[in-house]
């Protein structure tokens, strides 16, 4: 059997991949395609943990190119899809490629898996597409009610893939993650930000007030979630994962100074995003009861490794930074 990961590059689907290939067996698979159109968060240095193995094969391609998606989904049994332009600043500043990529290339990918024969469509969304909740946290039946061009392009992508479960039967659901951490991510998320900055004995730039408040997900439990899913996930549903920490912004900063070893003469403060969301925070009862699913990484040490990285790792990151 064949599992497709599209934007398998990048930050997230790099790591599924390692862990969908460490579990490959055991998931039943007997091949593994990597899917990804390598723009410029999406880097070839992510994969050379896998793409070595004979039970991998790295394809280079959009997943809006209809001719080489068809082909590739012919006869594939499991497709996770996690190709989408993902950074709310770069959509308020030009919102078309965030609708090109991930709302017109989802559905290229559902009306090509559902000619193709796909058995399993597992489609990675954001807990940014419920919008701003001020107390409690979302269920998965929340109304969606997104506030940037990249939330709401991921929420027709959202929509459209439960479309194709309800009208042609392809067997889909829908994940939806809080803020993600960890190595390799691109250096223009915050916490990968923050800590190149002050590895340059940089500021940080922080938005507003700073009381913006997230949770956080390290990046192996989200995989370890998107998995339990791929095996057990029921056929149009929707599944919150989060991690179940919840910092303001402004605590976020704190921490990576000091782990930095500065203090917080590092805070710049700077004009607040436009259309800031204000809180987000999932209810991961369903995944939980239902799959078994719970976040293993601690958080304090899990951010602690995950700033040793950048801090030992400076040829990935550097030609990545404006500052290169």
């Amino acid at each position: 059997m064949r599992l497709l990961i599209t934007g398998a590059a990048g930050f997230i689907g790099s790591r599924l991949a390692e862990m969908a290939l460490a579990e490959v067996e055991n998931l039943g698979y007997s091949e593994i395609v990597l899917l990804d159109a390598l723009t410029y968060s999406g880097r070839r240095e992510n994969l050379v943990g896998v793409v070595g193995d004979s039970r991998v094969r790295f394809v280079h391609g959009s997943i809006n190119d209809a001719e080489l998606v068809d082909e590739l989904l012919q006869g594939t049994h499991s497709v996770l899809h996690l190709a989408a332009e993902s950074h709310v600043d770069r959509s308020i500043a030009g919102a078309a490629p965030f609708f090109v990529t991930n709302v017109l290339g989802t559905q290229q990918l559902l009306e090509s898996s559902r000619r193709g024969g796909v058995q399993k469509f597992v489609h990675v969304s954001t807990d940014e597409v419920y919008g701003s909740i001020n107390k409690g946290s979302w269920k998965e039946d929340h109304i969606l009610a997104p506030n940037s061009p990249y939330s709401a392009s991921k929420a027709g992508s959202d929509l459209a893939a439960l479309a194709y479960c309800t009208t042609f039967g392809l067997d889909v659901s829908v994940t939806r993650c809080s803020n993600n951490y960890g190595p390799r991510q691109f250096p223009e998320k915050m916490i990968p930000l923050f800590v190149t900055n002050l590895i340059d004995g940089l500021k940080v730039p922080l938005y507003g007030d700073g009381l913006n408040v997230r949770d956080w997900l390290h990046v192996d439990d989200h995989c370890r979630g998107i998995l339990k899913v791929l095996v057990a996930g029921r056929a149009g549903e929707i599944y919150n994962i989060g991690g179940g920490t919840e910092l303001t912004n402004r605590e976020m900063t704190t921490r990576l100074i000091r782990l930095c070893e500065f203090d917080e003469a590092m805070i710049e403060p700077v004009a607040d995003r436009l259309g800031h969301d204000r809180r987000y925070s999932v209810d991961c009862g369903k995944i939980s009861s239902e799959l078994g699913y719970k976040p293993e990484v601690d958080f304090e040490q899990g951010l602690a490794e995950t700033v040793r990285w950048y801090q030992s790792n400076e040829e990935w990151w550097r030609p990545l930074t404006s500052r290169s």
